[in-house]
């Protein structure tokens, strides 16, 4: 195992989060590539790991907590670790080998060589992507949570203060006899991606009914206006969007709102 920094070669591999094989991560558009563009000056950091046939198998980006969905100073926040893990798809199951613990500690000799204060995760309160539960092992303390997400930390200097997760504020307002789709769109996670495309797509099949709207957050103030990065609402409901629903189970929700205009 080898684990190396982001290099022109494996961009591309970067924005589809190694799933170059995936016909779902094709639908995510150009908005990772655009974010990264973006990011890439602003102190965003990637680094992956390689095993032993030289083959990319897993991942991990953070950045300064000024570019994300977190409060806090002098901190970054690991936006996402990831280690390949299907079996029969791309180059296998690399979990449970030790990739996600080196490539955390890569980052926090990183963060630490920089000057940062200390290194923020979040994770799930369930057994599923981005465990709070494993990051727990790994020496991170919970500091705030919202739901089953939650927010975990390793301060790396006696002055470091601990980060709070933005609350959602605001959601859009309903529009008299249309059906409003908005969506808050930041760009980091091509999964967020694949459902800002398809509900554009889905909203574009109602065009005398559906006024769709793309909230740009990757502007932080626009982040903190409404206290969260991504997020899809259906006439001021908030939509699950993680793992990503169907196209066609988007499309039922939203014809269902159209048939109710009349």
């Amino acid at each position: 195992m080898e684990i190396i920094d982001l290099s022109p070669q494996y961009e591309k591999l970067y924005f589809c989060c190694l799933e170059d094989w995936s016909d779902e991560m094709a639908e995510s558009g150009n908005h990772k590539a655009c974010w990264y563009d973006n990011m890439k000056d602003k102190g965003l950091r990637v680094k992956l790991a390689k095993n032993d046939k030289d083959e990319i198998v897993g991942m991990i980006q953070y950045a300064p907590s000024d570019y994300t969905f977190i409060e806090g100073k002098g901190i970054y926040l690991v936006l996402c670790i990831w280690v390949h893990g299907y079996k029969n798809k791309g180059v296998g199951d690399w979990r449970k080998k030790g990739m996600g613990k080196a490539l955390l500690r890569a980052a926090e000799d990183d963060v630490r060589a920089l000057g940062g204060k200390g290194l923020a995760v979040w994770g799930l309160a369930i057994p599923v992507f981005m465990r709070a539960s494993w990051f727990k092992k790994q020496g991170y303390t919970v500091v705030d949570k919202d739901s089953m997400i939650r927010l975990l930390w390793k301060p790396f200097t006696e002055d470091a203060l601990p980060p709070t997760l933005l609350k959602l504020t605001k959601k859009p307002e309903k529009i008299e006899g249309k059906v409003n789709v908005s969506y808050i769109l930041n760009g980091w996670c091509p999964a967020k991606n694949i459902v800002y495309e398809r509900a554009k797509r889905i909203a574009e099949e109602f065009p005398e009914k559906v006024v769709f709207y793309t909230i740009d957050s990757f502007d932080k103030e626009v982040m903190l206006e409404w206290g969260i990065s991504d997020a899809l609402f259906i006439d001021g409901k908030q939509v699950r969007t993680g793992p990503p629903p169907s196209f066609a189970k988007l499309q039922k929700k939203i014809a269902k709102r159209v048939k109710k205009l009349g």
